[in-house]
């Protein structure tokens, strides 16, 4: 799926938030089938090269829901002592069985030692990918996973707690404590209906 190991360590929000409230207190979900799946890598052309090639059938599917699954756990686990969001409380995955998901989709894309040393610079190793090897979606989306839950971001992670929703996000500023204003909103507008509810 790509010639490089991918760097855009904000896919793995971007899966995470495939998951989203419908508006009526439910959970919606953006990948509700192969078509949706495709649309969703295609629309990604920077992050995912070869995406406008890309064509999703049930087994990509099955896969990428399930590290979803995973990547939505670590997230909660991420977020502590926080609670976790509202869409992920029933549904977390044991942490073991989390990691082992992420870490064998992962592995899924085989790649090779090779070696650059240009002019006068000092000789340097590193992995890509196996050369005319399908890259597995997954695991690109794993690796990316792993990049954000092992780097500085990770720190920044929450997750939304206004009513209906079922985003986590990253802070953006220390007053932050919510995904967008619209979420402040309602959380606001909740707060001051519990208070009138209690006192009359």
């Amino acid at each position: 799926m790509r010639d490089s190991i991918t760097t855009d360590t904000h896919l793995a929000l971007d899966l995470a938030l495939t998951v989203r409230h419908d508006g009526d207190g439910g959970v919606a979900d953006e990948l509700t089938d192969p078509p949706a799946l495709t649309a969703w890598v295609r629309a990604r052309p920077h992050t995912l090269p070869a995406a406008g090639t890309f064509i999703a059938d049930e087994n990509d599917l099955t896969a990428v829901l399930a590290l979803r699954a995973a990547v939505r756990t670590l997230f909660a686990h991420a977020v502590r002592p926080a609670p976790p969001g509202p869409a992920d409380e029933a549904r977390l995955l044991p942490l073991a069985e989390a990691l082992r998901c992420l870490n064998e989709a992962a592995a899924r894309t085989p790649t090779v030692p090779v070696l650059e040393w240009a002019g006068g610079a000092e000789p340097v190793g590193h992995r890509r990918p196996v050369p005319d090897g399908r890259d597995d979606l997954t695991a690109v989306l794993a690796q990316a996973a792993i990049a954000f839950l092992a780097g500085p971001d990770r720190e920044r992670l929450r997750a939304c707690h206004a009513p209906r929703c079922v985003r986590y996000f990253l802070k953006e500023h220390p007053r932050q404590e919510w995904c967008k204003p619209s979420c402040g909103n309602r959380a606001r507008v909740a707060r001051h209906h519990e208070r009138h509810r209690r006192s009359g």
